[in-house]
Formats: C-alpha cells, structure tokens, sequence
C-alpha cells in the first residue's frame, strides 16, 4: 500500500490507486461526440476540389458549372480568401485555397458547400480549373540545386527554407583528442500519424456575428488566432471548440485550410457547414515526421568516452513551413542532453520540397536524429570491441550538468533504463565472447593524443549536400 512519509505513514488516497479513466465510459458506450457527430439544424456540407499537379500556376477557375449544379449554396476560391496564415509567425504561408498556383498534388484550389455530401462532390467535380505546370522540385537534394522556380518566395535562398549554424567548443580539438573518428551517413524515410478520427469541422456564424468552430485540433488557441486574421473577425467574436481527439499524435497541431473554409461559407450562406476529410485528404493534409537525411562525425577515446560531435541534417519539409523552422533547431538540440559532448557542432537546413508539408510529429525533429546518433554508437562500440551498454552509460549526462549548448538537465533515469534492458534481455549471456577489452581492441598508435588514426565511413551517400559543398555554404550563412 502506497503510503506518504509526509502525511504521518496514512495511506494516500491517489497516488498508486487504479481509478477509472473519467472519460471511459462516455467514450465505450459511444455518448462522447467528436466533431464529426456535430450535427446542427440546416447544416450543410463541404468538399474542396484538390489540385492533381505537384507545382503549377493557376491560370482560371471556372465555377459556373459546378453552380448551376442542384443542392449547391456557395463556391469560393482564393481570391474569397487571399490572406495567409500559419502555424509560426515567420512561416505565415499558407492560404486556405490557393490564390496563384499549387504547391503539392492536394493542394485545394475551390470549395463548395452543398445540401449534403453527394451534391458537394458531384459541383466539386465540375469546377474547371487551367494550371500552367511548373518544374517540380521532389527532392532534397533538387531543393539545393534548383533556385528557380522558387516554391515560396521567402525563405533564406532558392529554395532553402532555413539555414542553421552553432558550434559549441572547438570540435576539431576533439576530434585531435579521440582515439577513433568515425563518420555515417543516415537517412530517416520519413512517416505519417494515421489517426483513427479523420480530421473534421464544424462552423457557425450566426445572427449576432458570432463565429462558433468545432474541431478536431489540438491547438485551439492557434486556430483561433488564425480565424480572427483570416476573417478579419474580432477575437472577442470567435469560439473555438476542440472536441475530443479520435488520435493526434501532433497531426492535428496546425490551423488547417478546411477550417477556415467552413467557417469563410458558413458567413456566405448563413447556415452551419461541416466538412470531415478523407482518409486520402488526411494523408494530402500530412504535417508527418520530416524525413531526414544526416551526416554525424563523431570521436572517442579508446574507452569510448565521447570527445567531439559534427552533426548536420537536411530535413525535407514539403511545400509549406508549417512547424519546419523549430523542427530544423530539434535535430541538432538534444544530442548533448542525453550523452556528455564537451564539443559540439550543429549545422542543419530545411529544404521545401513539392511534397505535402511536414510538421509535428511526436517529438517532432527529435527521433530522426536519436535513430541515427544510437546506431552509431553501436557501430563505434563494435569497432572498438566495447560492450554498446556500458559505453552508453560511460557518456550519460549526469543530473544538474549544464551542456556544452547551455542546456541544464534536471534528472537523467536512462541509465536505470538501459540497465533494466540489458538484465531483462539476457544480452549479455548471448553476446559475451563478441568483446574485448578496449586495451586489447585499438593498436598504441591509436592511443596517442595525435591527429586521429581511425577513420571509418559508413553508409555511402552522394548526395550534393556532401558532395557540392553546399555545407560549407550553410556553416557561413
């Protein structure tokens, strides 16, 4: 029994006590209302027509059609919308609909709102649009090579999004200090949430001027900001409503252009309008983990302690900034909370790409690099004979250090973490005879305080980020 050594030994009434979710039985006997279950009196329903092109210029959009189509109220465009928003003030780039071209295949262009989901679908598809198809832009390494035709039109060159340099300590005396310099080359695919709940909405403007959302977000406070700047609403006169969450995970962390679209119709014909993507939809709405190409540099002593890190990282972030300039800082920030890097050196840089945008993600910028940095590790303790664990727990960060970037860690439970591992694993018993002592694994030349004669290479890549010294433009930026 749980008990507080602060409360005279009475057991406590909380902590250590299995109490019911407050939420569980509302969400198991199917009382609780996500958005999409919102229904409200003369509802009606959105679909926005989507561009099948990557990059293109919009030439005209003709409605006429799609009007004159049965059970239609509104269509609107970009020009009923031509005020930007976003996630982050230096990243305002995103429109509800597009004003001048497409910048991903999904990028909507038109929506309609109609007396139900058929009639909107059925408009929807006779909307006529003519585009001008511009070079597409698919890759990283096209990102950097390619200045025009630029994506967006800000940004720090070309088609670079942001550019990132900081050293901490002078890296090249830890690598003349280490026993061993090794060097990878990493690429993280990238991967989305895939939610149970699509994302949907519901919004009402009524009589009062009054602007009511429902929506499955996770930021409310940051859709409604975005509304008052879009609508050019008052704040007072905007509520924004976050119904539960079927799922999140980050995805639902930005202000999404279906929101302020059915908010935009719902002024126009003075009735309530809902629109719940598509599982495809959801997927053209993305904000997943940004895939990511690295390059980490990294030398140790001969018992593995940890001397010097060069890590640089390309992120791809598709065609809208989304969260992407914060994203591009985490790859290179949190090297050194977990492992004692006396000298450190980051150098990152955010390509747009004409992809669906990335963004948060579950830690959003943080795995990519923990996937490549750790397999390193493990490929280092192979090289130098040394048991991979104990030479995690060599490197840890103790509890109050302030790292070589000025970070103070509070508390560091990883290594009762990776003990608990490796005595739950049997690791040990299997991979005993697979080490040496690091005094028998690295020759005496090695263990001077020279210039380092290890030098491995891992994963080859000939990508123009390595091979065109495009770094070396990035560290002078």
């Amino acid at each position: 029994m749980a008990k507080n050594g602060n409360n005279g030994g009475k057991p406590l009434k909380v902590v250590g006590k299995p109490f019911r979710k407050v939420d569980a039985r509302a969400k198991c006997t199917g009382q609780t209302k996500f958005a999409d279950d919102i229904v409200l009196p003369r509802m009606l329903f959105c679909k926005m027509l989507r561009s099948h092109l990557p990059h293109a210029v919009i030439k005209k959009i003709d409605t006429s059609k799609a009007l004159a189509s049965p059970g239609v109220f509104a269509i609107i465009t970009g020009k009923d919308l031509p005020i930007s928003y976003g996630i982050l003030p230096v990243s305002q780039d995103e429109h509800a609909l597009c004003i001048d071209k497409v910048r991903f295949i999904g990028d909507p262009v038109a929506a309609v709102a109609a007396i139900d989901e058929d009639a909107a679908f059925d408009a929807m598809n006779l909307i006529e649009v003519e585009y001008e198809p511009l070079n597409t832009i698919s890759s990283i390494d096209e990102a950097i090579l390619i200045d025009e035709p630029r994506i967006h039109e800000y940004g720090d060159e070309g088609n670079i999004h942001k550019k990132v340099s900081l050293e901490f300590g002078n890296v090249d005396d830890g690598f003349a200090l280490a026993d061993l310099v090794r060097e990878d080359t990493f690429f993280y695919e990238g991967n989305t949430h895939l939610p149970l709940e699509q994302h949907a909405a519901v919004g009402n403007f009524d009589p009062d001027n009054k602007l009511t959302l429902w929506s499955s977000t996770q930021t409310p406070h940051y859709v409604h900001r975005a509304l008052a700047k879009v609508l050019e609403l008052p704040a007072s006169h905007i509520r924004v409503i976050a119904t539960p969450n079927g799922g999140g995970f980050g995805g639902k962390s930005d202000p999404f252009n279906h929101e302020v679209v059915v908010c935009k119709l719902s002024m126009i014909t003075g009735r309530p309008v809902k629109m719940t993507l598509t599982r495809e939809e959801v997927f053209y709405c993305h904000r997943g983990r940004h895939p990511v190409l690295m390059h980490i540099k990294t030398g140790v002593k001969k018992d593995g302690a940890i001397t010097g890190m060069h890590f640089q990282s390309f992120l791809d972030g598709g065609a809208y900034g989304s969260y992407g300039v914060a994203s591009t800082f985490y790859t290179g920030a949190l090297q050194t909370v977990t492992y004692d890097v006396p000298r450190y050196k980051f150098q990152g840089l955010r390509a747009f790409t004409n992809k669906p945008p990335c963004g948060p993600k579950r830690g959003h910028g943080t795995p990519q690099p923990r996937f490549g940095l750790e397999v390193q590790l493990d490929k280092i303790a192979e090289q130098l004979k040394l048991d991979p664990a104990a030479m995690r727990r060599k490197n840890l960060v103790k509890p109050g250090t302030v790292t070589a970037n000025y970070l103070r860690i509070g508390s560091m439970g990883l290594g009762q973490c990776i003990d608990k591992i490796v005595d739950g694993s049997d690791w040990k018993h299997k991979f005993s005879g697979c080490f040496r002592t690091a005094k028998e694994s690295v020759s005496p030349a090695a263990r001077t305080s020279a210039a380092p004669v290890y030098r491995s290479t891992g994963t080859t890549c000939r990508s123009p980020a390595f091979s065109c010294g495009w770094i070396d433009r990035a560290a002078s930026a």
